[in-house]
């Protein structure tokens, strides 16, 4: 069952799909100090702990400003964190997730421009692989990704 069918995601939960999700590419997330430091530069006091603590859900009920804060830091709407209808940037995280992987992105960006036909084969040349590879056939969850939230 995935966690959309089980439910709202929590606070804690959006925020750990931003921190795995959105961060530069060739290296790991972002640290607890280099959000905190971001969000304070922007004007708003919090603390690295602060922003450990929401993330392991351990405080849960963050002022509007940090979530401001937070949702400017990872260019997301503030809007994410407290709306359930969380679907459509879900669906953006999953495709920065995939496209962070450069042969993912390569074959994208050469798809770019093909005819309606040329992309329907190309698509069905991806779903045999996946087939052949043992991979789910849904669409919600590009390899790599936890799934959508």
């Amino acid at each position: 069952m995935s966690e959309q069918q089980a439910g709202p995601a929590s606070l804690a939960d959006r925020l750990d799909r931003l921190f795995r999700t959105v961060h530069p590419a060739g290296r790991d997330e972002y640290t607890y100090e280099e959000v905190a430091t971001a969000i304070r530069e922007s004007g708003t006091t919090i603390s690295h702990t602060y922003v450990w603590q929401l993330r392991k859900g351990i405080r849960d009920n963050p002022t509007m400003r940090h979530l401001e804060g937070l949702a400017k830091f990872f260019g997301v709407p503030a809007s994410y964190f407290l709306d359930e209808n969380t679907a459509a940037i879900d669906a953006q995280l999953q495709l920065l997730a995939a496209l962070r992987d450069a042969p993912v992105r390569t074959i994208a960006l050469r798809a770019a421009g093909l005819s309606p036909t040329g992309l329907a084969a190309i698509q069905a040349m991806v779903e045999h692989a996946r087939s052949l590879e043992g991979l789910p056939d849904d669409h919600t969850a590009p390899p790599g990704t936890a799934g959508p939230a």
